[in-house]
């Protein structure tokens, strides 16, 4: 049974191990709310999941440790699993799906771990990992559903519980479910009165629908750009305690974490991974009520493959307004360009990328498309740029 003894237990296992991250105050993502970001993406390995899998791993009996451990993760308990045993001198095995980021991989590897890539996503890597634990007879360290992980795991609510003794609520990604159970088990159990608000990618909603449903649900498939809690099907344990401590689940898309990606980095120079903001995505785009409260959203990690972080940028900078492409319909005489590019300026927009071409056959002779992207302020200088174009008689497509 999970119990509160065993997070202090944990806590104090992981005292010279782990790093007792920060809260910062973030008053800009979400206006009208009183919002801090708990930074275990600056945790060691860049990840929460450190904590579980170490105070798992320091409860193993000796033989289970002379054996061997094996994990499957999609990256970052990998991580924490292989750190552990560089520190204890365990062998350890790791399946990954063979999609993770390529910066997760090599990290594992970089703590002496045997890493083992499977074709699939993490649900297929725990099937393989269970192969190899009977074939090879490893201890298996599940990275979500386990109740010592889970402590592991709630010891971030007793850090919460000092930080921020006043708390309203505290809002979680969800995966498989072991933070916000270890989160959300934790912090009831010291304060009832805090809200716990859990949070999954769109694309990967297998708590949000057992919990709806009443029943554990594994998805068909999952996709979604927060490869860390892209989980087909939650664990019987986790499944249990978000039906009794989270008070509600909600989703987010790929295009809301991306933006919420991006407000991190600029206003809190904090990396996240897709996984890591999908809390702040959740409050900046109103998915639970918050106004007037002290809330925190737990980051739960910043290992993001930087191949990839242009590309979640860009979607980012599209959904927060920061970006925008336009179509005009032209007459291809002199000073077009001119007047489109003198409005443009006027109105504090800069024009990055332009292409012009001739109509298709069936239209205007003389008529062309221009097609321009702009850098813009926000949604309401997008809509400022448009008026004035077609204010002026030009006509826009898209």
């Amino acid at each position: 049974m999970l119990t509160l003894d065993n997070v202090y237990r944990a806590s104090y296992v992981l005292r010279n191990v782990v790093r007792r991250t920060d809260v910062i105050y973030a008053p800009k993502l979400c206006p009208g709310t009183e919002l801090y970001l708990k930074t275990e993406n600056l945790q060691i390995t860049g990840s929460f999941k450190v904590r579980g899998a170490y105070y798992k791993m320091s409860c193993l009996s000796e033989e289970e440790k002379r054996h061997g451990v094996v994990a499957c993760s999609a990256g970052n308990h990998a991580q924490g699993v292989a750190l552990a045993a560089q520190k204890s001198g365990i062998k350890a095995v790791i399946c990954l799906p063979d999609g993770a980021p390529i910066s997760k991989v090599e990290a594992t590897k970089s703590y002496g771990a045997e890493v083992c890539l499977v074709e699939g996503v993490y649900d297929d890597a725990y099937r393989k990992a269970l192969s190899l634990r009977d074939e090879k007879g490893y201890t298996f360290i599940h990275p979500f559903d386990d109740e010592d992980v889970i402590a592991g795991q709630g010891t971030i609510a007793l850090e919460l519980s000092e930080q921020l003794p006043d708390l309203d609520a505290v809002i979680v990604p969800i995966g498989g479910g072991g933070l916000i159970s270890g989160v959300a088990y934790t912090i009831k159990s010291l304060n009832p009165s805090v809200k716990v608000y859990g949070v999954q990618a769109a694309g990967a909603p297998s708590m949000y629908r057992s919990v709806k449903d009443h029943a554990i649900t594994e998805l068909s498939s999952v996709k979604t750009i927060a490869d860390g809690i892209a989980v087909k099907k939650p664990g019987a344990n986790t499944y249990e305690l978000c039906s009794k401590y989270v008070d509600e689940i909600v989703t987010v898309t790929d295009d809301e974490i991306s933006a919420a990606i991006l407000a991190l980095m600029e206003q809190h120079k904090l990396v996240t991974e897709g996984a890591g903001a999908v809390a702040v995505a959740a409050a900046m785009f109103g998915k639970v009520d918050i106004k007037g409260k002290k809330i925190v959203c737990l980051l739960s990690g910043g290992n993001i493959d930087v191949t990839i972080l242009s590309r979640v940028i860009h979607r980012g900078l599209l959904m927060s307004g920061r970006t925008c492409q336009m179509t005009i319909e032209l007459v291809d005489k002199p000073g077009q360009l001119m007047n489109v590019s003198r409005i443009v300026a006027e109105h504090g927009g800069n024009v990055i990328e332009v292409h012009h071409e001739h109509t298709n056959g069936g239209s205007d002779v003389n008529g062309c498309y221009l097609r321009i992207v702009l850098e813009t302020r926000n949604f309401e200088h997008i809509h400022e740029i448009r008026k004035a174009l077609t204010d002026y008689g030009f006509h826009l497509l898209a």
